[in-house]
């Protein structure tokens, strides 16, 4: 079963409708708007955000799976439509929702930071990831699915994955999640607009100055070993350029170099 809540303020000419999808449980919520684009499609909103309360089948980056517990955590993805943001800059997608999840977890502790491309950090703990996927036609982005966890009341983690943390870890309490997925619904807003308004320099300044391990040299790992580096800048397609050592200026994609985060 699932209830469909829109959320339109009257009060404000060309307000952004909102349609929210909430789902007991699925296999994925980035899934699930592929599968009913059509039909979601049709309710004709800026925004569509579909939530559940657990993912049979939750995604990371790669071939990586996110665990949650059923209930527990913020679990959702995002439709929108950024058909005026330039092919060669999609990245700004992601630098808009990354500091979307910043601010608002901002809001709830001290030392929330971002790690390229897009996961959120605190300290040198994992608290949300994100992923991106753009369908593009004629040139432009069509649709953009943004699927996004975020470790919110679980208590204890078990799977094998290094270093997770949840909001309940850090403040001792439970989260109220709609409340927390609004906030970040209403951010992200206010950062599309800056994207429809050309506002690209903000948007880059904020990211880059909220980068995780972004000033100093730290260890780095690619097909080639560990090396140590520090961040130059990250390009307007997502590239990551990095400083090593030996005075190389080295430009990696997605997956292709990681941060050594243990000894």
């Amino acid at each position: 079963m699932r209830s469909i809540l829109s959320l339109f303020d009257r009060k404000k000419k060309n307000s952004p409708k909102v349609n929210y999808i909430k789902l007991d449980e699925t296999d994925s919520t980035s899934t699930y708007i592929s599968q009913h684009l059509v039909e979601i499609e049709a309710e004709r909103a800026d925004l569509v955000v579909v939530s559940t309360e657990f993912q049979t089948a939750g995604r990371g980056q790669g071939t990586n799976r996110w665990e949650s517990e059923r209930g527990k955590n913020l679990l959702f993805s995002i439709l929108c439509h950024p058909v005026w943001v330039p092919l060669h800059a999609q990245f700004l997608i992601s630098e808009a929702l990354a500091l979307t999840l910043h601010d608002v977890l901002s809001q709830y502790t001290e030392g929330i930071t971002i790690k390229w491309p897009n996961d959120i950090y605190l300290n040198d703990k994992k608290i949300s990831g994100t992923i991106i996927e753009n369908n593009l036609s004629q040139g432009h982005i069509r649709n953009c699915i943004i699927g996004t966890g975020i470790d919110v009341n679980q208590r204890a983690f078990h799977s094998d994955a290094p270093n997770p943390v949840s909001l309940y870890q850090i403040l001792g309490k439970e989260t109220d999640r709609e409340a927390l997925l609004k906030k970040i619904v209403e951010v992200f807003q206010s950062y599309l607009l800056d994207l429809r308004n050309g506002n690209y320099e903000k948007i880059v300044s904020l990211y880059t100055s909220y980068l995780y391990r972004g000033h100093g040299y730290f260890k780095y790992r690619d097909k080639d070993g560990e090396f140590e580096a520090a961040m130059v800048e990250v390009e307007d397609d997502g590239h990551l350029i990095l400083h090593d050592r030996e005075g190389h200026i080295r430009s990696y994609a997605f997956k292709e170099v990681e941060f050594v985060l243990f000894p």
